[in-house]
This record gives C-alpha cells, structure tokens and sequence, in this order.
C-alpha cells in the first residue's frame, strides 16, 4: 500500500484568478506543495487533481501525476472529498496503484516546514488513526460571534476572562496537512474518520493565500523562515 500525496487545484478561482498559479516566492503557487510533497521521506508519490490544462502543464513541470478531473467534480459547490475519492479511484483502477493513505495537502497553504509531511504521519501511524488535521494553538486570541441576541464570546467568558494561562487550550484547523484512508473517504464521504489525531504547526504555518494581499505576507514567511530555498523543481524532477 502506498502513501500518496493528493493535491486538489482547480481552475476558474474568482477570489485570485488563476491562484494555483500565480507567483508566489518566485515559483507557482502550486509547485510548492507538489516540492514538499516530493522532498518528503514518506510520501511514495504525488498527484495534482485538476480541470485546468495550465495547472496541469505546472504540476508535470515539477514532477506530478495529473488526474484529470470531470467538470462535475470541478465547480465552486465541489468538495474537495469528491476529488480526492475521484483521485484516489483513477489511480487504483487505472494506474494499478494501491493507495493505502492519502496525503491531501492544499496548494494555497504552502507554509510547511520541511519534515511537517513526514512527521505527520509518523504520528498518524503511532496513534492509529484513521484521519489527521493540522492544527495551531489558539492563544492569545479571544474570539467573539454575532448571535441573534447581539455579540457573544465563544472561547472565554468575557464576564469572567481569567488568566489567558488558565483557559483550556484550543486549536484550529489551519487547512495545511490532512491524512485519511480511502476507507474513510469512501464510508464517511469525508476526510474526518473516528480515530483522528492532531499534528499541531507553528501559528505562522497558519496563513493561506486566498487574496492578492496575503501573498506578500505568505512570500515574508517564506524568505523569513527559509522555505523559498528549497531546491527541488523542474531542474531537478
């Protein structure tokens, strides 16, 4: 059984045209993510689900497998569970390739540091889960939601706020690594199965690019961080 790394990229965004693709730290946007999931250890191969012919001729750039994906499965309502269950029979109908996990990472989330791949499925096999989210701890963050009676907080009692140290942690999903079974996939029709665990990320690894605006700051973290200086591309499939 293999792990294979599923990238959804879809044409058509109309938040940031052609987004997938657009310059990001001097590379497309998806070639990141395709890079990541090349560079990592555990990863057996890596497949970018696509209805775009451009997204495509980018993904075999950088060494990915296209799957190509039916209009059907290609619209804004489209979840991203249809594609990856899609991917995941084209490969083993037609590719003859047993996929024992799948390793779905998003492409407007490029901030992984290198091993976050690997080590989330470390964890993944050590807690025998059948699903996985990355998460980051919310700290200082104190959240409010406007309810039919006018706004309430949701994570602190605003009444009674306390110590920051002495509220109960919680996370969120920042949308950067998700791993789940094509068992899950096919049952639950959803990447959450019974048996999740957690792989938890640095706050900054949280931002994604969804406007014109955050690549500047995504492109910030990647110089920063030193994550623009990964080597594998087209050059070097």
């Amino acid at each position: 059984m293999r792990n294979i790394a599923i990238i959804p990229a879809r044409g058509g965004s109309k938040g940031l045209r052609g987004k997938n693709i657009h310059p990001v730290a001097g590379r497309p946007l998806l070639a990141w993510s395709i890079m990541q999931a090349r560079e990592s250890e555990r990863v057996d191969r890596v497949f970018v689900s696509t209805d775009d012919p451009e997204i495509a001729a980018v993904a075999e750039r950088y060494g990915a497998g296209v799957i190509r994906r039916p209009a059907e499965l290609s619209g804004d309502r489209a979840s991203s569970e249809s594609a990856l269950l899609h991917a995941v029979e084209v490969l083993e109908r037609e590719h003859a390739i047993p996929v024992g996990l799948v390793v779905f990472l998003q492409a407007t989330s490029p901030l992984r540091k290198p091993g976050d791949i690997d080590r989330a499925i470390g964890r993944f096999e050590a807690e025998g889960a059948d699903s996985l989210i990355s998460v980051t701890r919310l700290d200082d963050l104190t959240v409010w939601e406007r309810q039919a009676h006018g706004w309430q907080s949701v994570n602190f009692d605003f009444r009674n706020r306390g110590m920051r140290q002495e509220r109960p942690q919680q996370y969120i999903e920042n949308g950067s690594i998700y791993l789940v079974t094509p068992e899950v996939l096919r049952v639950c029709g959803n990447r959450i199965g019974n048996r999740l665990s957690v792989y938890e990320m640095e706050f900054w690894q949280t931002w994604e690019i969804d406007s014109i605006e955050e690549i500047d700051l995504i492109e910030f973290y990647m110089f920063k961080k030193n994550l623009a200086g990964q080597e594998s591309g087209p050059e070097n499939p």
